[in-house]
This record gives C-alpha cells, sequence and structure tokens, in this order.
C-alpha cells in the first residue's frame, strides 16, 4: 500500500538574527526561481498559457523575502536566537 501523507523536517533549530535570514531568504530565493522557471517554461512551450499562478506566487514570495528582511533589522538584540521549526507536510492527492 502507498502511503498517502509524508512529512519531511526542513528546518529544525536555533540559529543567530543573521543565519536565520541567510537561511530563510535562501529558501525563498529557491521558491521565487522556480516559479520563475516554472512559467519561463510554460511561455516556451505554449505561448499563450495561463502563468497568474506562478505570478501570484512570486509576488507573494518576494513579500515574504521582504518581511524576513524587515524582521532581521527589527531585532536589536546581536546576540537573539531565532527558533525556526519547518516542516513539509506532502499528500498523495487522486
Amino acid at each position: 500500500m502507498v502511503q498517502t501523507k509524508t512529512e519531511i523536517k526542513l528546518v529544525n533549530g536555533t540559529f543567530t538574527v543573521s543565519e536565520a535570514t541567510d537561511l530563510l531568504v535562501s529558501l525563498l530565493e529557491e521558491k521565487i526561481n522556480f516559479h520563475k522557471l516554472h512559467r519561463l517554461s510554460l511561455g516556451e512551450r505554449f505561448p499563450d498559457s495561463d502563468t497568474d499562478y506562478d505570478d501570484t506566487r512570486i509576488h507573494e514570495l518576494m513579500q515574504e523575502r521582504t518581511r524576513v528582511k524587515n524582521l532581521y533589522k527589527e531585532i536589536q538584540d546581536p546576540l537573539a536566537k531565532l527558533k525556526i521549526e519547518g516542516t513539509l507536510s506532502i499528500t498523495i492527492e487522486d
């Protein structure tokens, strides 16, 4: 029988503000690049394809990237630590 739900611990740890910012910005950049490449690929294969989903996700992810960078600026304590727990939940859909 195929397992229908899996979880992957992507991030789990305590980081300095700088490390946490670098980690989160890098993850967001990867997702932004994924959607940019997907949009480009669709456009090349199917010139009239609908790229609204990718466009929307790129915009949302760029806003989140800005939020992460602003969080870094708001934390005044250079010795502050941030705990990050990030689990991906993967479900097989019919």
